[in-house]
């Protein structure tokens, strides 16, 4: 198939774009940059100059396009700076406006697959219960435009394509720099988010991502969550990370501190305990890391970072 990627010099789409190549699809992704078309082009992808926010240029890029995966984000360039005010601007505007233009233009070019990258940490807190699709999303002030991400595939659906959703747990990896900031911190004895140490938290490898992307292609339209099989609770959670790098376990700060973070502190603080099921069983994807157990140790490793078992 052809295949057009947005955001595929990101922690997902590099990862994404070598492993569409390897399985035998043609693919092209959007180019903001010089750079951006030398990365790209390292991966194995044709880049096309394009932008999100413009149909006349997007259009074109699309012609002959089967699919259209678009993983844009803008990421405010810090865990320090995520706190900052107008952070989230940009990544509210890919959001709200560039999700629903590339969705138009891809119609318009007869594209037949649009899969929109979403998040979901978006739940409500629901303490110790399983979470699945049917539950309604609770965004917080910082991310409430990642319903404006999923509308816009939802209408991809409604003008006769095949749009699918897909809600990514909180990711971790060897490139993620949350997961840095998140070592140096534990190595100090701290977890910089405060929180409950009962609730849950949903993660997922970037590779667990990368390759449920590529399962959810054969799909049927609608939203489907991206987690690991086994949450665990935020105790647990640090403790492991901990474990597997040798230190003693960290002190979380209380929950009552959270609304000094602003919306997303709350919003990070839910007890979510996310269910895969639906995305198992429509494609028979399953996480090569059941949980962070299994998944801290091997991204430690690939950090560089000296692991204990």
């Amino acid at each position: 198939m052809r295949i057009f990627v947005t955001g595929g010099t990101g922690v997902i789409g590099r990862r994404l774009l070598p492993a569409l190549v390897e399985r035998g699809h043609s693919v092209a992704a959007l180019a903001r940059s010089p750079d951006g078309q030398d990365r790209l082009a390292r991966l194995g992808a044709e880049p096309m100059r394009s932008t999100l926010f413009d149909e006349n240029t997007l259009k074109p890029a699309l012609a002959g396009c089967e699919v259209v995966i678009n993983l844009a984000t803008h990421m405010p360039p810090s865990s320090a700076g995520a706190l900052l005010p107008g952070a989230w601007a940009e990544n509210d505007r890919i959001r709200k406006t560039g999700s629903a233009t590339i969705a138009r233009a891809a119609t318009d070019a007869g594209v037949r697959v649009f899969v929109q990258e979403s998040f979901a940490p978006v739940y409500p807190d629901c303490g110790a219960a399983w979470i699945d699709e049917t539950v309604p999303i609770a965004p917080a002030r910082y991310n409430r435009t990642v319903a404006d991400a999923e509308r816009a595939a939802l209408a991809f659906t409604e003008r006769g394509g095949r749009g699918i959703v897909l809600r990514f747990g909180m990711f971790y990896g060897p490139d993620a720099l949350q997961v840095s900031d998140l070592v140096r911190f534990i190595r100090k004895g701290w977890v910089p988010l405060p929180g409950r140490p009962e609730a849950y938290t949903s993660a997922i490898s970037h590779d667990d991502a990368a390759e449920a992307v590529i399962a959810a292609l054969g799909a049927d339209p609608g939203i489907y969550n991206v987690v690991d099989d086994e949450p665990v609770r935020r105790r647990e959670f640090y403790d492991l990370l901990a474990g597997a790098l040798g230190v003693a376990p960290p002190k979380i700060p209380p929950a009552w501190l959270a609304p000094l973070m602003g919306s997303l502190g709350p919003l990070l603080g839910r007890s979510q305990r996310i269910s895969n099921r639906k995305l198992r069983d429509a494609t028979g994807w399953a996480p090569r890391y059941p949980s962070v157990r299994e998944g801290w140790p091997a991204t430690l490793h690939e950090m560089g970072e000296p692991a204990h078992a």
